[in-house]
């Protein structure tokens, strides 16, 4: 069977009227007949990066804040450098060969699995070992059509609740990590801000800055969601200038009313050179000698699984929000993306900075205008500067930066306008979807919930035939992949 693909999809854009012939960098990336100007990708290209700067300091901190099995640690200016680069590298070729203003990174569900899972059984140079396997899975996957199948039998109101739930998400994300909404030690799972109260100048400043991004986007000013964030970081070092305040996760004296990531303050050194040592510094076998085949096989089929539905799912959300998705469901070069995704996994592996994958982040750009591969090269030209400029990059509260997920989150919220939901059939799904992402934390989870449940009710109600053969089969390993946990016990028992 010939696998359906679309690298030549349709923009459902307006172009503007032309003043004359575009130039070569205008043709290369269809700026002018996606509605975009240069001036428009240079600054979704820079909102974007700025949205997702936190990752070139909180990737060091996950994954060089945890000892493997047998007591190895990674270096945090190692792992600084190495984000920096995969990043860099693997966006700029995303924006060159699938030229969509996406953004790639370091995905922080999988080196968190990494971090809290994983090394407990195997090496770091094991594990990444693991993550490379898994690009080339999803590489495979991708140049051969199969994931585009895959994207073809997902039913468009599934697409369109896909979009609606990372909203969601990412808005969510917003809110716990500007400290808005926070756990509880008992009670409900979460709560507003400290015991019910907004007790902390961190928080006060993302209100700041979400008020602040939000009247300048509704006033439809240009650079609005950018200005704010920039305003939102002076006026941060200016508190933290007199209020000295602490970080929430500092080791030694965390300060529960503090910064989340890091305190907004001028930083004694600007520049540093880059660190490569990690590059290269991992094993594709030792896992399997180590724990045995079944159940390294088991660890990789998790990292798929996560990686594939997480970023078909972002891809799809940011498609939509950024009206490159066709009628039906499409978006322009998406076998190319998807196989320069699977890269980023390899790539990410291969320099012990985990499988970088398609940032939901990167809705902040495209919130900004972003409509072409040129923001991505952007993007990922500011990922290779940040090498040199880590630590200036840490000045940029998280506080800041999660403003604009949730107002990018109400934005892509909006999509929900076009779900029939008159039809049960249709209604549950979709809703489970759209809920189960920002309450389990992954997308991954909402996407399965989703197939699971409208393979099953159209089934049970007589219309079983509308359900793609493929959506059973991923299906069926949604349902293995959501018991991996009993069966990777049996396995080791």
């Amino acid at each position: 069977m010939k696998m359906a693909d679309n690298d030549q999809g349709r923009d459902t854009t307006t172009a503007p009227e032309s003043t004359g012939s575009p130039g070569l960098l205008d043709r290369f990336f269809e700026i002018t007949s996606r509605g975009s100007s240069i001036k428009q990708e240079i600054r979704g290209g820079i909102v974007a990066f700025v949205a997702m700067a936190y990752i070139v300091v909180l990737n060091p901190l996950i994954l060089g804040g945890s000892q493997d099995v047998a007591g190895g640690s990674l270096d945090f200016a190692q792992l600084t450098a190495v984000t920096g680069l995969i990043a860099g590298v693997i966006t700029i070729l995303f924006g060159v060969v699938a030229k969509l203003p996406f953004a790639l990174a370091a995905g922080l569900g999988m080196n968190s699995f990494l971090a809290v899972s994983v090394v407990q059984e195997v090496t770091w140079a094991e594990a990444m070992g693991l993550v490379v396997i898994n690009g080339v899975i999803i590489v495979v996957l991708g140049a051969t059509g199969i994931r585009t199948a895959i994207f073809n039998a997902v039913p468009h109101a599934l697409k369109v609740a896909i979009t609606v739930g990372i909203g969601l998400f990412i808005a969510f994300i917003g809110f716990v990590n500007s400290g808005f909404v926070t756990r509880t030690p008992e009670g409900p799972p979460v709560q507003l801000g400290q015991n019910g109260s907004i007790a902390s100048l961190p928080t006060a400043v993302f209100l700041f800055a979400l008020i602040l991004i939000g009247i300048l986007v509704a006033r439809k000013v240009p650079g609005g969601i950018l200005i704010g964030m920039v305003v939102a970081t002076i006026v941060a070092m200016v508190i933290q200038a007199f209020a000295k305040l602490g970080t929430v996760g500092d080791p030694v004296n965390p300060d529960p009313v503090g910064w989340n990531l890091s305190a907004p303050e001028i930083p004694s050194q600007i520049l540093a050179l880059p660190d490569f040592s990690l590059i290269g510094a991992f094993d594709l076998v030792g896992s399997f000698e180590r724990i045995g085949v079944l159940a390294a096989t088991m660890l990789v089929f998790t990292l798929v699984f996560t990686n594939f539905f997480d970023a078909m799912g972002t891809m799809t959300g940011l498609a939509r929000s950024a009206g490159l998705q066709t009628s039906d469901g499409m978006f322009p070069r998406i076998r190319g993306a998807f196989v320069v995704e699977g890269l980023g996994a390899v790539a990410g592996g291969g320099a012990s900075a985990s499988s970088n994958t398609v940032f939901v982040d990167a809705a902040a750009g495209i919130a900004e205008g972003a409509r072409t591969g040129l923001a991505a090269c952007i993007t990922g030209g500011l990922f290779l500067v940040s090498m040199f400029f880590a630590p200036l990059i840490g000045v940029i509260p998280m506080e800041a930066g999660a403003a604009a997920l949730v107002v990018v989150g109400a934005m892509m919220v909006t999509q929900i306008r076009e779900i029939d939901m008159s039809d049960f059939r249709t209604s549950l799904p979709v809703f489970l979807t759209m809920v189960t992402m920002p309450l389990t934390y992954s997308i991954a989870n909402g996407i399965g919930v989703g197939f699971i449940s409208w393979a099953l009710i159209h089934a049970m109600s007589k219309r079983g035939r509308d359900v793609h053969w493929l959506l059973w089969v991923v299906s069926a390993g949604f349902v293995l992949y959501f018991v991996r946990g009993p069966i990777s016990a049996m396995l080791g028992g």
